[in-house]
Parts: C-alpha cells; sequence; structure tokens
C-alpha cells in the first residue's frame, strides 16, 4: 500500500479527485471550492471590527477551515512520511536554463536560491515573494476569486466572470513565465 502511495501518480489523477469534489461539494449542501476566500473568513472569526467587509455570518462558511486544515495536514503528513528524500528530478534543459540565472540548488521542493531567509533580502527574493504575494492576494481580491474558485467551481457552474477570469490567468501566467520572469530571475 505504500508504494503505491509514495509512487508518482498519473497526472489524471488529481483531475479526476478535483473533478469528483465540485459535485459533492455541490450536492451536499451547495458549497463552493476556493481557497482564497477563507482569509476573510478568518479576519471576520479572529478580528471582530466595524469594518463592513468583515461584518458577515463567517460561522456558515467553517467548512472551509477544515478544508484548509486539511490541506496543510495532507502537506505536512507527505512531507514527513512520504517523502523519498531524493533531489527533485529536473528535466536538464530546465536545469540549464536555471544555471543561466543562479538557481543550481534542487535538492528541496523549492530552489534554496529563491525561497529562503537568505534570499528574501535580496532585490529579487523582495520582488518574488513580498511582491508575489501582494499581487497574488490583491488579484484574487479584485478578481472576486482566486484562480481554483474561478477555474476550477466557476467554469463548472457555467459562470460567464470566471470564464474570463480564467482566460486572464492564462494570459498573465503566459507572459510572466516567458518575459516578466526571466528578467526577475537576472537581479
Amino acid at each position: 500500500m505504500m508504494e503505491t502511495i509514495t509512487q508518482p501518480w498519473p497526472w489524471y489523477t488529481a483531475g479526476i479527485i478535483i473533478g469528483l469534489i465540485v459535485p459533492a461539494l455541490l450536492i451536499l449542501g451547495n458549497k463552493h471550492f476556493g481557497i482564497s476566500a477563507n482569509l476573510r473568513h478568518a479576519c471576520a472569526a479572529c478580528l471582530p471590527s466595524n469594518i463592513p467587509f468583515f461584518k458577515y455570518d463567517w460561522k456558515k462558511e467553517t467548512w472551509n477551515f477544515f478544508f484548509v486544515g486539511g490541506i496543510l495536514v495532507g502537506g505536512i503528513i507527505s512531507t514527513l512520511y512520504l517523502g523519498s528524500g531524493d533531489a527533485v528530478i529536473v528535466h536538464p534543459d530546465l536545469a540549464k536554463e536555471l544555471a543561466s540565472y543562479g538557481i543550481t540548488n534542487f535538492s528541496g521542493m523549492v530552489p534554496e536560491q529563491l525561497f529562503s531567509f537568505e534570499s528574501l533580502f535580496t532585490l529579487r527574493g523582495l520582488v518574488m515573494m513580498i511582491g508575489g504575494g501582494f499581487l497574488v492576494g490583491f488579484g484574487a481580491r479584485y478578481a472576486g476569486g482566486c484562480t481554483s474558485g474561478h477555474a476550477i467551481m466557476g467554469l463548472s457552474d457555467l459562470q460567464w466572470p470566471s470564464l474570463v477570469a480564467t482566460i486572464c490567468f492564462m494570459i498573465g501566467g503566459f507572459i510572466m513565465a516567458n518575459f516578466i520572469l526571466p528578467f526577475i530571475l537576472h537581479l
């Protein structure tokens, strides 16, 4: 059993599981899949104030806390008990391109040259982690949801705004990966 769990699974397995989650959430109580709204629920629960954005019945959304908690616990379990400890396998062409940016350590899940406390205090680290985090948070609120909420749940509900948001996410991701990210990695 453990061997089956620790081996790489086919790419389509996640699609099937996510595809089954959407109708299950709708059937089990008209719940909507998405992650970014949980920050709003947490702020409404922990910081009671007179801010209109946080004045709503957040208790109806407590199931979302369990969902996010399950993601965190699953990540911890998989890291502690299901990881092989081997270096991440990176295609040689990608490794060569990343080496041109000074990224050569693939021993962890993410390159230490990009995601560590030491790199946080560099210009590249500030732009990627602080600037990128701000833009992701702002974009999720501005778009009325995150990529999982729009692309998975919104498209399955045939919502026009979700189609527009998903197309914009894809265009933005293409522009970022091909034009902006190489510039940032040279910093």
